[in-house]
């Protein structure tokens, strides 16, 4: 038969030609009514979980591979979180791709296949997140010794609280707020990691002398608000105003705490969410999930983990009593010591008075000095006074009135001579015989020479009776002229 290049109908042959989708839609018809739903196990490999939320995985064993997808439904339902390499039981409807010409099963539920794919996956997850640092010792923190307030995280209706709250009652009360949650089954991881988060966004407690802040009024996402254990379950705890006004500060210590169960039951507490918002959370966290066999992530991602809860409040708040007792044998020891400081001190006291030298062994030599020269002062003074009077007796005849006329007389005789003798040598006198004294008009000195006349220039002829000025022609017959000072105007 040759080829042909255009198909033609073919004689004895009524079958008209399948479209590819026509052949693929009578596969998914054939397949999902041959198989319906079904129950596979095999192990998780190229999980995937898109932005829309739907999941895409493959199951896989030592000869075989198919395809799996779940949608966001289902995958919102899952109980943990699913992991490359672990095994799995997945039951779902199985169908055809047709986009792609692939057989997949649609997965309603997920879960591992045993207690071995379980503890699998744990360890898987605990050596991702200590590889992360999350259970690093370094980073634990020491609990607060009397917190104010604790917060709790746990079932607000199960045995764990109440137990909680009587130890706290019977060591020492204190404030408490309780964040309720689920802790088992769907939606329980999600629910205790907002919790921790919730509690971690609440606003610090102010220190003395900070401002009071104003309770939120909106601007952002407001975090449920927990419940104080004062008003829901014991009165006897109630801890200040629980008003709407009323802010509610961020607690000093967590407990995120449960009951004992199975491995799947607490499961949720394994979860990757859980665990890191524990080991994120900046107040410190005690962690005290089931009974003392039992161990979660959550334990190692806490600061401190409790064997149960009730050790969780042992271990959160000291004893009152104890606590007061201490502070008693305290206030007794300071007594004693500062007891024992006084008569010590005053045993000390005691010792140096006795090696001290008594008042009159330290001032009987300085009285007898002070004796001593209080008599020799009274002979001196007498002996000055006696002088003195000596010294008077001897000088007072020159104190007598003839005696000082007789002085008065030789002082005036003097200075009558002295008189006559500057009045001799007055040049003014010369005046009365014709002489004329000449001085320079500008400084008033007497000119002695022609030179000193041509330097002054200006003179005046003193008369007898009355002053002349007069003006020292310069050579070449020019009358000296007096200099004039200048004008600034």
């Amino acid at each position: 038969m040759s080829s042909r290049l255009v198909a033609e109908p073919r004689a004895n042959d009524n079958a008209a030609p399948e479209s590819v989708s026509e052949l693929a839609g009578r596969l998914k018809r054939m397949v999902e009514g041959e198989f319906g739903r079904v129950r596979l196990r095999g192990e998780i490999s190229g999980y995937k979980r898109a932005s829309s939320g739907h999941v895409y995985l493959a199951l896989k064993d030592d000869a075989a591979l198919i395809d799996g997808v779940m949608w966001r439904g289902s995958a919102g339902r899952l109980a943990f979180t699913p992991q490359d390499g672990v095994e799995v039981i997945a039951t779902g409807k199985l169908t055809t791709y047709p986009g792609r010409s692939r057989y997949q099963i649609v997965i309603d539920h997920l879960e591992l296949a045993g207690e071995g794919a379980l503890m699998a996956l744990l360890e898987k997850l605990k050596g991702k997140l200590a590889g992360e640092g999350l259970f690093d010792a370094a980073k634990k923190r020491p609990l607060p010794y009397l917190p104010r307030t604790i917060g709790i995280v746990t079932s607000p209706t199960g045995a764990v609280i109440r137990d909680i709250l009587h130890r706290l009652e019977d060591r020492c009360p204190t404030h408490v707020l309780v964040w309720p949650v689920k802790v088992q089954g769907e939606g329980a991881a999600a629910e205790i990691a907002a919790a921790v988060r919730g509690f971690a966004a609440l606003p610090e407690r102010p220190t003395l002398g900070e401002p009071q802040p104003y309770p939120r009024a909106g601007g952002g996402p407001e975090p449920e608000a927990p419940t104080s254990v004062g008003e829901t379950l014991d009165p006897r705890l109630r801890g200040g105003s629980t008003g709407s006004d009323a802010t509610i500060y961020r607690p000093d210590l967590l407990i995120v705490a449960r009951g004992g169960g199975s491995i799947e039951d607490l499961w949720c507490f394994n979860e990757e969410v859980v665990v890191r918002a524990v080991a994120a959370s900046p107040i410190p966290v005690i962690s005290a999930v089931g009974h003392e066999t039992d161990t979660t992530l959550c334990d190692h991602a806490a600061d401190l983990r409790a064997p149960t809860p009730t050790a969780a409040a042992e271990l959160a708040v000291p004893v009152r009593a104890d606590l007061a007792h201490t502070i008693a044998t305290l206030s007794l020891r300071t007594q004693r010591c500062a007891r024992r400081y006084h008569d010590r001190g005053r045993e000390q006291l005691a010792a140096l008075v006795r090696v001290m030298p008594r008042r009159d062994a330290l001032l009987g030599p300085q009285r007898q000095r002070l004796d001593d020269v209080a008599g020799r002062l009274s002979l001196a003074l007498e002996r000055r006074v006696a002088t003195a009077r000596r010294s008077l007796d001897r000088h007072g005849h020159a104190l007598r009135p003839a005696m000082l006329t007789q002085r008065l007389a030789q002082a005036r005789a003097s200075f009558d001579g002295t008189a006559r003798m500057l009045e001799q040598v007055n040049p003014d006198n010369l005046l009365q015989k014709g002489y004329v004294r000449v001085v320079a008009k500008a400084n008033g000195k007497t000119v002695a020479s022609a030179a000193d006349a041509r330097t002054a220039g200006a003179l005046q002829l003193h008369f007898r009776d009355g002053v002349l000025d007069a003006k020292v022609e310069r050579s070449g017959g020019r009358a000296y002229v007096e200099p004039t000072q200048p004008t600034l105007l």
